[in-house]
């Protein structure tokens, strides 16, 4: 998933749950709606696995990030 600055819709991140999505990409351009997002992710038997930053923008404060979740076994 991609979502703009704001984040993921509460009701899209239900429905990754909901349908046990064995793995997530989630690239990200702000760090604050991230966590809001991984926190909820990992609340609901998800663990990151890799979080990588990318500095697409140099000219800027601004810094991509890409974390790979995974579903955890129950």
């Amino acid at each position: 998933m991609d979502p703009p600055r704001k984040g993921v819709d509460k009701s899209f991140l239900e429905t990754v749950v909901k349908m046990q999505i064995p793995r997530v990409i989630y690239i990200s351009c702000n760090v604050s709606t991230l966590a809001r997002d991984l926190n909820f992710l990992q609340a609901n038997n998800y663990e990151v696995v890799e979080v990588t930053p990318y500095d697409m923008f140099p000219q800027t404060s601004h810094i991509e990030s890409v974390t790979k979740l995974r579903l955890l076994e129950r």
